[in-house]
């Protein structure tokens, strides 16, 4: 009976120095990658807010990779935004933190519409550049954050992180239950099903794009997205749910290496 107790005891501290250092892990991950985190937008350059600052927009989030002149983020992020190029409006990151950040113009170098990925482009001094992880899959239970701009603006340029898990491998769509219900993008996809990661971390609409990556070692392993995934996966639902999805860096590392 004493050693079983004993036993007990060393499990329950076990586990609680395990979570204290999974904590740990994750907060030293979230100093190394902060930098390379930006907002995707654009920008007035010769627009002043009542700040006298360009006036600027925020559409969704990216991530510095490659030679640290590089962003990815999703495509939807910059093709649901119509520059005023008469203007001069012109599409931009955004790095820093609230009142400290600074704006670069940027150009879209390739798209992959078919995954919703976009790599961008800007001049000047480098930033600091995420790792990706190679193209095998995580194992579903694996413990994973992203970190991003939920709702934009409205929360200020303040980069935001969510933990959770990958909790399924998945294909995109749902078939229908009859051929009157089914879109031209579901029978696309039904043609060529696309897997991506679920996750149980709920992301905003101003996640999209927010790098999703390992707890402890800080490499990308998904691109976050909600508007492309749930438009195929989840218009079968009336109510469609708070699940989270991530396309795979596999995809990323295709569209770099193009």
């Amino acid at each position: 009976m004493l050693g079983k107790n004993i036993f007990i005891g060393c499990a329950g501290l076990w586990v609680a120095i395990c979570s204290v250092s999974v904590s740990a892990e994750l907060a030293d991950t979230i100093d190394q990658i902060r930098g390379s985190i930006v907002a995707v937008g654009s920008l007035y350059p010769n627009k002043r807010t009542s700040a006298n600052r360009p006036k600027a927009t925020y559409s969704g989030t990216g991530f510095v990779v490659g030679n640290g002149h590089q962003v990815i983020t999703n495509y939807h992020v910059i093709s649901a935004k119509e520059l005023d190029v008469a203007k001069g409006e012109k599409f931009a990151i955004f790095s820093g933190r609230g009142k400290a950040a600074t704006a670069r113009s940027v150009r879209v170098v390739r798209t992959d519409v078919d995954h919703d990925l976009a790599l961008l482009e800007f001049d000047g001094p480098a930033l600091p550049a995420m790792k990706l992880a190679g193209a095998t899959w995580l194992r579903e239970g694996r413990e994973v954050a992203f970190t991003g701009f939920p709702i934009g603006m409205v929360l200020g340029l303040y980069p935001v992180t969510h933990k959770g898990i990958i909790s399924a491998v998945t294909p995109i769509v749902i078939p229908a239950q009859s051929s009157r219900q089914l879109t031209a993008a579901q029978i696309k996809r039904l043609r060529s099903p696309l897997e991506v990661y679920q996750l149980d971390a709920i992301a905003y609409p101003g996640n999209s794009g927010s790098p999703v990556y390992e707890q402890d070692t800080g490499k990308v392993v998904g691109v976050v997205n909600s508007v492309f995934v749930k438009g195929t996966k989840e218009s079968a639902l009336e109510h469609p749910s708070g699940i989270s999805y991530a396309i795979p860096v596999k995809y990323v590392q295709q569209l770099m290496n193009k």
